[in-house]
């Protein structure tokens, strides 16, 4: 297929580099707020909404970072702001040595080539009025890539490549299941060969059955293809399967991140040890002796944050730091894993 494309970005100049890991994603400060408008006819700006409020972390060729949180945390926020389907309020994004935030245009157009996305929700995000095949082959024509016969040729190839059979190609996908529709979104995903993947819960929408199909399809794509997920999802046990290292998000802040183990088996923050109780355990005797951390309380409103840290209104080992000073930042209290606590740092 590479013979075929047109429009190639330029190779960037030096790769970032990080512990002898190539950096293929670095996100600095990054911000998307929206404006609170008040008014009918002349409307006035009256506050905003803080669903990502400075972020920073790094991505590494290859892997999959995993970004969990309660919902309304930011997480879909983020991946979209990362594609620049939402552009930041503040903020840098650098992807393969190029700072997205500060190209537009036809050069954003190339790019985009390199970096795509998977819905949450495969029934929305697919056309009802487009047979398969064309939901497929749309990227290629929208970039111009192959002919028409050459499209047909690799459409089918896609499909198999996803478990899809290639004789559906002219059905339309309300003649699918879910999961077969979750498929189908993967192979647009594909169409273009990109690097990055952003996975925005590819399987909260789907039965418990389906789940481990689709996520075992991913992880197979990846190994084939060399491709790098930054995987957004609520379900912590599947997590811990798929991801490399983790990143947990409260309110619109990153307040953990680690590998996955690290996370996992010896949480440093309050609010990543309260979401991982609730894990359940498949060892009755484990379960049983296991000590739920149960948080009392609402999630702050992101249009008015509390004074402090995000989490004090909830946090079970709060102190008068906490409402006093500013938001901790993420600090790295061992190797390769950062913390975002007034009692770690």
């Amino acid at each position: 297929m590479a013979e075929t494309m047109v429009e190639e970005a330029a190779p960037a100049p030096e790769r970032a580099q990080e512990n002898g890991r190539e950096v293929i994603l670095s996100v600095r400060g990054l911000k998307k707020h929206f404006p609170i408008m008040s008014g009918f006819i002349l409307q006035r700006r009256v506050g905003e909404v803080r669903a990502v409020d400075g972020l920073d972390f790094d991505v590494f060729k290859g892997e999959t970072l995993g970004l969990v949180g309660e919902s309304g945390c930011g997480k879909s926020t983020t991946g979209r702001t990362i594609l620049q389907l939402y552009r930041p309020t503040e903020g840098n994004v650098v992807f393969e040595g190029e700072d997205l935030t500060q190209i537009k245009g036809e050069r954003m157009r190339a790019i985009r080539r390199r970096m795509q996305i998977i819905f949450q929700d495969p029934f929305a995000s697919l056309n009802p009025r487009m047979t398969v095949g064309n939901i497929i082959a749309e990227p290629l024509r929208i970039h111009n890539i192959m002919s028409r016969r050459e499209q047909k040729d690799y459409v089918g190839d896609l499909m198999e490549k996803v478990g899809l059979n290639p004789y559906f190609v002219n059905r339309y996908p309300h003649e699918f299941s879910g999961g077969q529709r979750q498929r189908i979104g993967i192979a647009r995903s594909l169409a273009l060969e990109p690097s990055f993947i952003v996975a925005d819960e590819p399987i909260s929408a789907l039965d418990v059955s389906i789940q481990a199909q689709v996520v075992n399809l991913l992880e197979d794509l990846q190994n084939q293809l060399n491709l790098t997920y930054l995987f957004i999802a609520h379900d912590l046990s599947m997590v811990r399967h798929i991801c490399d290292r983790v990143a947990v998000m409260y309110l619109g802040k990153i307040v953990e991140l680690g590998n996955t183990d690290d996370v996992y088996d010896n949480p440093q923050h309050p609010y990543t040890q309260s979401l991982l109780s609730a894990v359940p355990v498949p060892d009755p005797e484990v379960e049983l002796q296991r000590q739920r951390i149960i948080l009392g309380g609402d999630v702050p409103n992101p249009a008015t944050p509390p004074i402090g840290c995000n989490f004090n209104t909830r946090c079970p080992v709060r102190f008068g730091l906490c409402h006093e000073e500013p938001d901790p930042i993420l600090e790295e209290i061992r190797p390769g894993h950062f913390v975002a606590c007034h009692r770690t740092n």
